[in-house]
């Protein structure tokens, strides 16, 4: 990302609900490029309702800091529910292997479940579900340095709940 101002640009995670209706997703980013806010992931959770009765969307971003309260106000502007915005620090990219009956497992609920236990973000989710083989999720998550042992914690107990098998980690390094 190009650096706009003091130097640094830091990353965020927007949490949003949107109405399940066509062209939704597209009016709640276009406030985020229009105000120099550079996406990472959005984890688009259709299958998925608030108690409110609307999607729930995770944005993470980066941003110079200087530009993330217009963003969140521009947001807000364009009736979007902004159900939570702060900045997250990520150093650190973990990947892990879930295999077994992923699919039935919901795959969202353990994303989600693991990310509010441990803080991290699944920058990156991709599955694979051959017809009479085993299915396997692999989760990307970005986390602080200081935090990867509970995230990989947090993906044990999980996937030991919802009896599926964790292979961790495949990967470690700078994010």
């Amino acid at each position: 990302m190009t650096d706009h101002g003091d130097g640094s640009v830091q990353a965020y995670t927007v949490r949003l609900e949107l109405a399940d209706e066509p062209g939704e997703l597209l009016r709640a980013l276009e406030p985020i490029a229009e105000h120099g806010g550079n996406l990472l992931s959005v984890f688009h959770e259709r299958g998925s309702l608030t108690p409110r009765g609307h999607i729930p969307i995770e944005v993470d971003m980066e941003c110079p800091p200087d530009r993330f309260d217009a963003i969140v106000a521009a947001l807000r502007e364009a009736s979007v529910n902004v159900v939570r915005a702060g900045a997250e620090r990520y150093d650190e990219e973990v990947t892990v292997l879930l295999t077994g009956p992923v699919v039935e497992a919901d795959v969202s609920a353990t994303v989600s479940r693991i990310e509010s236990e441990t803080g991290a973000s699944v920058v990156d989710l991709s599955m694979s579900a051959p017809a009479g083989e085993t299915a396997s999720a692999r989760l990307r998550l970005a986390t602080s340095s200081d935090r990867v042992g509970d995230v990989i914690a947090s993906v044990r107990a999980v996937a030991a709940e919802k009896e599926l098998r964790a292979i961790e980690p495949l990967t470690e390094g700078m994010a």
